[in-house]
């Protein structure tokens, strides 16, 4: 896998497909980190934080997508759910 910094990079790029479609419905996205095992930890922001089916959005939109992109990532989880 590429370095830490390179995978940053992508996964903001990544991150910036999908945000058109989170800011048509009020929301955005944030990459908050990437742990050492490739979870990719968001903040949902905007309506996206408070929906009940950011979940949703979450899981099938913006996880799929990125694991699509790169199947290493291990999941995509929003910040209030990471507890590590």
């Amino acid at each position: 896998m590429e370095n830490n910094k390179e995978l940053k990079e992508k996964i903001v790029k990544l991150l910036e497909d999908v945000r058109p479609y989170l800011q048509n419905d009020g929301g955005d996205i944030e990459l908050i980190r990437i742990t050492d095992d490739l979870t990719v930890i968001v903040k949902l922001l905007g309506a996206c934080g408070t929906c009940p089916t950011s979940i949703v959005t979450l899981k099938m939109g913006v996880e799929n997508y990125l694991k699509s992109k790169i199947p290493e990532i291990k999941e995509v989880v929003n910040k209030t759910e990471y507890l590590s």
